[in-house]
C-alpha cells in the first residue's frame, strides 16, 4: 500500500467519487476531510520539521485554495507591474570596465585609481598601421601626418595623438591615436572615423585599425543583444524540451509564463541591490542568470506537473490533487533550489569581483525561481483545470501511463540489479573524465577569445610584423616624482622592454609608460611583468598596471596581483 489520502493503493481511487469525470462538487464536511493536511494523515514530510510542517501546509492550503489560489496569481501581476520597469534597467546598471572586475587590492587596480591623476580611467586608444611592402614614400608620410592632426581634432581625441611613426624596416607607419571613450560609449562610431579618415587617399597604403579602443569595438558588437540572444535560445531550447515532454500543445506556456515572472523579478531585485548595496553585475553575469533561471525554473516545474499529473488520476478534485502534489514534490524541489543558492553564495569568497558579483546574482535568480515555481506555477495550474493537459486529459481513476513503456521497463531492469547499474555507470563516467589528463587552464589571447579573425586582430598581427608587440598598450607605472629617474632606468634596463616614455609628473607623483616587446597578452608578457614589479619596487614605485579594457580585461589582466 503506498501513502495516499485514503490509505487505497496508489492508483485506486478515492472511494465514494465517481470512476470518471472532471472535478466534483464536494461538501463541506468532506471539504474540510480533504482539507486535512496529507503529512498528518499519510505520513508525508514537509519542510522543516512539525512547525514548518503546520507553515508549509497552511501556504499549501493558500496556493490551492478555492478563491485564494487567484490572490496568488494576482499578487505575482502586481509585483511584476511594479518592477517590471526596474529589470529594463539592469542592462544600463551593468560594470564591465576593468576595475569593476579586478579585486581592489590588485595592483592593476590601485594603479588605474590613481591613473586618473594623469589620463582618464577610460582613455582607449586606437592604433592607425599604414603599411606599403615597397617602403613607405613621402607622400605617405604627408598622409599619415595630415591624418594624424584630423584625429586630434576630434572631441573624443581632444589632442591626444602621438606623431606617426615610421618602422625600422620602413614599410609601415603607426599612429597612437587616444580617447576617452570606456566600454559603453560609442567606440563604433570612433573607429569607423579612424578607419574611414585613414583609408581615404591611402593610393595603394593598406591600412589597419587595431589597439584596445578597436579590440573592444569588435567584442562589443559580438556581444550586442546577447542577452536577448541567450533568452531566444534558452527559451527555444526549453520550449522544445517540454513539448516532447508533456506532449501537449498548450502545458508548456504555464512554465515558461512562470519562468519569465521570475526573471523579471529577479532582474529587478538585482538591479535594487546595484544601486542600494554596491553588488557588481557585468555582461557575463547577466547573460548567466538568464539562462539560470529559465533553466532551473523549469526543471523545478518538470518534477511538479509529473506529480500534479499522477495525483490528478488519483483525485476527484484538482484542489486536493495540486496539494498533495506540493505536498509530496515540495520538500524535494525546496532542497534542491537552497542546495544552489548556497553553492552560488560560496562563490562571493572570490577576490575578483565579477566572479564574486555572480554569486549573489545567481543566487537571486535561483531563488526567485523557486518561489515562484511552487506558488505562482502551482496556482495558474489549479485556475485553469484538467483541460491544459490536452490532448492527453489525466482523467480521475484512469491508469498511471507510467507503470508500462520503455521507460517502466528501464527502472524494472535497475531495481532488479542495482549494483552492477552503478559500477557500469562508475566506469563509464571514469572513462569519460580520462580527457581531462594533462588538460590545462590559463587566460585565453585576444585572438583566442575569438570564433573568426576580427579587424582588430588582424590589425595586431600586422602591428606585432613591424613594430613591438607591446605597442599600443604598455605597462604603465607610477611612481613617486624623486624616484622617476630611476624608475626609468630600471623600465629601460629590463630584458623584454622596447622603451620607456619620459615620466609625466603631478603631486608629488610620475607617471611611465613601457612598452614590452612581447604580445602584451602571452605568458611570456605575464611574467615580464612580474619581474617589472620586482625590479622597480626597490627603486620606489608605487603602483604598476597595464591598459587591458572590457573583455580583454577579463581574459587576462596583466597588472594585477
Amino acid at each position: 500500500m503506498a501513502h495516499g489520502t485514503t490509505g487505497a493503493p496508489r492508483n485506486t481511487p478515492d472511494p465514494g467519487v465517481p470512476a470518471r469525470g472532471g472535478d466534483t462538487g464536494m461538501n463541506q464536511a468532506r471539504a474540510a476531510d480533504l482539507a486535512e493536511p496529507e503529512s498528518r494523515r499519510a505520513g508525508s514530510r514537509g519542510p522543516g520539521g512539525p512547525g514548518g510542517r503546520g507553515r508549509w501546509d497552511r501556504l499549501i492550503a493558500v496556493i490551492c485554495g478555492r478563491r485564494s489560489k487567484y490572490l496568488v496569481v494576482a499578487f505575482w501581476l502586481i509585483i511584476v507591474a511594479v518592477t517590471g520597469s526596474l529589470a529594463g534597467k539592469l542592462q544600463g546598471a551593468e560594470k564591465n570596465d576593468a576595475s569593476s572586475y579586478l579585486p581592489a587590492s590588485a595592483e592593476s587596480t590601485q594603479e588605474l585609481n590613481e591613473q586618473a591623476i594623469f589620463q582618464s580611467k577610460n582613455y582607449n586608444p586606437a592604433l592607425v598601421v599604414y603599411v606599403r611592402d615597397s617602403g613607405i614614400t613621402v607622400a605617405d608620410l604627408a598622409k599619415a601626418d595630415a591624418d594624424a592632426r584630423y584625429f586630434a581634432s576630434l572631441p573624443v581625441v581632444d589632442g591626444r595623438v602621438a606623431p606617426p611613426v615610421v618602422s625600422a624596416d620602413h614599410k609601415a607607419i603607426v599612429t597612437d591615436v587616444g580617447s576617452d571613450l570606456g566600454y559603453n560609449s560609442d567606440l563604433g562610431g570612433f573607429i569607423s572615423t579612424v578607419q574611414n579618415t585613414a583609408t581615404r587617399g591611402a593610393n595603394g597604403l593598406s591600412v589597419y585599425v587595431g589597439g584596445p579602443a578597436a579590440s573592444a569595438n569588435d567584442e562589443l558588437k559580438i556581444f550586442k543583444g546577447i542577452d536577448s540572444t541567450l533568452l531566444y535560445s534558452a527559451l527555444g531550447v526549453v520550449i522544445v524540451l517540454l513539448l516532447l515532454t508533456y506532449r501537449s500543445p498548450v502545458l508548456w506556456l504555464l512554465p515558461i509564463i512562470s519562468a519569465g515572472v521570475a526573471l523579471a523579478v529577479a532582474e529587478a531585485v538585482i538591479y535594487l541591490l546595484t544601486q542600494h548595496a554596491n553588488l557588481t553585475v557585468n555582461g557575463q553575469s547577466g547573460g548567466i542568470l538568464v539562462v539560470l533561471v529559465i533553466g532551473a525554473s523549469t526543471d523545478y516545474a518538470l518534477l511538479l506537473v509529473a506529480r500534479y499529473r499522477e495525483e490528478l488520476r488519483r483525485h476527484a478534485d484538482r484542489h486536493q490533487a495540486m496539494a498533495v502534489a506540493l505536498r509530496r514534490a515540495g520538500p524535494a524541489i525546496i532542497a534542491s533550489g537552497l542546495t544552489v543558492v548556497i553553492g552560488m553564495l560560496c562563490l562571493m569568497a572570490a577576490e575578483s569581483n565579477d566572479i564574486s558579483g555572480l554569486g549573489p546574482v545567481a543566487a537571486i535568480g535561483i531563488g526567485v525561481g523557486l518561489i515562484a515555481m511552487i506558488t505562482l506555477l502551482p496556482a495558474l495550474l489549479v485556475v485553469v483545470g484538467r483541460w491544459i493537459f490536452w490532448p492527453v486529459r489525466p482523467a480521475y481513476g484512469s491508469p498511471e501511463p507510467t507503470s508500462r513503456g520503455l521507460w517502466a521497463r528501464v527502472g524494472q531492469a535497475i531495481s532488479r540489479k542495482p549494483r552492477g547499474v552503478w559500477l557500469v555507470t562508475a566506469v563509464l563516467l571514469a572513462a569519460g573524465s580520462a580527457g581531462l589528463i594533462g588538460f590545462k587552464f590559463g587566460p585565453l589571447t585576444a585572438a583566442q577569445s575569438f570564433r573568426g579573425s576580427p579587424a582588430s586582430i588582424t590589425a595586431e598581427n600586422v602591428l606585432a610584423k613591424y613594430f613591438p608587440a607591446g605597442s599600443g598598450e604598455p605597462v604603465e607605472v607610477i611612481s613617486t616624482e624623486a624616484s622617476a629617474s630611476q624608475v626609468r632606468s630600471a623600465l629601460a634596463a629590463t630584458p623584454g622592454i622596447a622603451s620607456v616614455t619620459p615620466p609625466v609628473t603631478e603631486n608629488g607623483l610620475a607617471f611611465l609608460q613601457a612598452t614590452m616587446t612581447l604580445p602584451p597578452d602571452s605568458p611570456a608578457a605575464y611574467t615580464l611583468v612580474d619581474t617589472i614589479r620586482t625590479t622597480v619596487r626597490h627603486t620606489g614605485s608605487r603602483r604598476e598596471g597595464g591598459r587591458r579594457h572590457g573583455h580583454q580585461q577579463r581574459r587576462g589582466e596583466r597588472g594585477g596581483t
